[in-house]
C-alpha cells in the first residue's frame, strides 16, 4: 500500500460531511480523497466542490471500478450499509461503515465473512468508544477496579429529539428509530466496557406513541404523518456468563431533560457512570466515590477517524470489529423481535 491512504466516500449526507471529510482532512500527510459517490449527482457535486474532490460518481461499483482506492466511508442509510461495505471489500478495500452495522443479522454476518476472506479491516462508527470517559474508565477496568461487571444500565433518551432531517423516520430506510440510531451508542458502549460477553436471552417492548402526532420538536419538525419507526424501546438482555443490561432508549419521551446519553456499570469490586465519569468503591472500610481531576476535551469521531487511517495504513486492527458487529446486530433485532413478538428471544451461538 501507499503511504497516502486512497478514499473513497459512498453516501454524501450529513456524517461524511462533518464527521469524516473534515477528519480525514486533518491528515493531509497520510490521506487524499480520491472520490465520493451518491445516488443524487447534485450532493455528490456539492460535496467534491466543498472538500475540493476530484471524483464524482452516482454509482459506487462504478467508483469502485473506475478510481483506485485503499479505504472506503460507508455514510448511506442503513439500508445500504451491507451491500455498499461488501463491494467495497470485494474491490480490494479497508472499510469504516457508519452504524448500525446493517438492517439484519445475516447482513452484518456477510459483511464479516467477506472481510475476513478479503483480509480486509471492516470496523464501524462507534465513536463514543474514543470518548475520554470511555477510555479513562476501560483502564480502570482493565486493572480490574471494578471486579467482574455483571450489570449495566443503558439509557439514550430525548424529550423531544425526533430528527427533523434525514430518512431517521423510515423504517424501510432506517430499519427502527431510537434503538438502531442512537440507543446503538450506548449498547455498544456497555457491551465494550464489558467485554462483548456472549448475549443469550433478549426482551423488549417497544412504543409508538408521540412520533405519529404532530407536536413540538427540539430537533427540527419531523414528518409526523409518515413516522414508520418506533419512539422508544425498552429491553433486557442477559448473556451466557450471568450478566445483564436493561435499556431505554427513545427519540420523544415525556421526561424532564432534554437528553440523556448515559451507561452505568455495576461489577463485584466497584461500579461506574460513564457521561460523567464516577466510580464507585469500597476501600478500607470506608465507600468512597472518585472524579476525575481532569479529562481532556476531545473529538471522538476526529480519534476515530485517525484510528482508521493508522490501522489501515500499519494492518493494526481497530478496536470495533466485524465480529462485535455482528453480536451488536443481533442484540438489535432479536429487541426488535422480541417487541413484535411479544415474547423473550433465545440466541443461538455468536459467530
Amino acid at each position: 500500500m501507499n503511504n497516502v491512504l486512497r478514499v473513497g466516500i459512498i453516501g454524501a449526507g450529513g456524517i461524511a460531511r462533518v464527521a469524516h471529510i473534515p477528519n480525514y482532512l486533518k491528515h493531509v500527510d497520510k490521506v487524499k480523497i480520491v472520490a465520493v459517490a451518491d445516488v443524487v449527482r447534485e450532493n455528490a457535486e456539492q460535496l467534491a466542490s466543498t472538500f475540493d474532490i476530484d471524483n464524482v460518481f452516482t454509482s459506487y461499483d462504478e467508483m469502485l471500478n473506475t478510481v483506485e482506492l485503499d479505504a472506503v466511508s460507508v455514510c448511506t442509510p442503513n439500508k445500504f450499509h451491507a451491500e455498499a461495505t461488501i463491494a467495497a471489500l470485494k474491490a480490494g478495500c479497508h472499510v469504516i461503515c457508519e452504524k448500525p452495522p446493517a438492517m439484519t443479522v445475516e447482513e452484518a454476518e456477510k459483511m464479516a465473512a467477506t472481510a475476513q476472506q478479503a483480509g480486509k479491516i471492516l470496523t464501524y462508527g462507534l465513536h463514543y468508544r474514543h470518548t475520554p470517559e470511555v477510555e479513562a474508565l476501560k483502564r480502570f477496568i482493565d486493572a480490574d477496579e471494578l471486579g467482574g461487571i455483571y450489570a449495566a444500565r443503558v439509557h439514550a433518551i430525548r424529550r423531544r429529539g425526533i430528527p427533523g432531517w434525514g430518512v431517521f423516520t423510515n423504517k424501510e430506510l432506517q430499519g427502527g428509530g431510537p434503538l438502531i440510531d442512537i440507543g446503538v451508542h450506548m449498547l455498544d458502549t456497555a457491551l465494550y466496557l464489558m467485554g462483548y460477553p456472549e448475549p443469550d436471552t433478549v426482551f423488549g417492548v417497544a412504543y409508538q406513541k408521540l412520533g405519529n402526532k404532530k407536536g413540538v420538536g427540539l430537533s427540527g419538525e419531523w414528518d409526523w404523518e409518515n413516522f414508520s419507526v418506533e419512539d422508544m424501546v425498552r429491553g433486557m438482555i442477559t448473556f451466557k456468563n450471568g450478566a445483564s443490561i436493561i435499556l431505554e432508549t427513545a427519540f420523544a419521551a415525556n421526561i424532564e431533560q432534554r437528553e440523556e446519553m448515559s451507561v452505568s456499570l455495576m461489577g463485584d469490586k466497584g461500579g461506574a457512570d460513564v457521561f460523567p465519569l464516577k466510580i464507585y468503591q469500597e476501600k478500607h472500610h470506608t465507600l468512597i466515590d472518585i472524579t476525575p481531576a481532569y479529562l481532556p476535551k476531545v473529538d471522538a469521531h476526529g480519534i476515530q477517524m485517525e484510528s482508521f487511517v493508522n490501522c489501515c495504513l500499519t494492518g493494526n486492527q481497530p478496536i470495533s470489529n466485524a465480529k462485535q458487529g455482528v453480536a451488536l446486530q443481533k442484540i438489535i433485532n432479536s429487541l426488535y423481535e422480541s417487541a413484535e413478538k411479544g415474547k423473550a428471544i433465545k440466541l443461538s451461538r455468536t459467530v
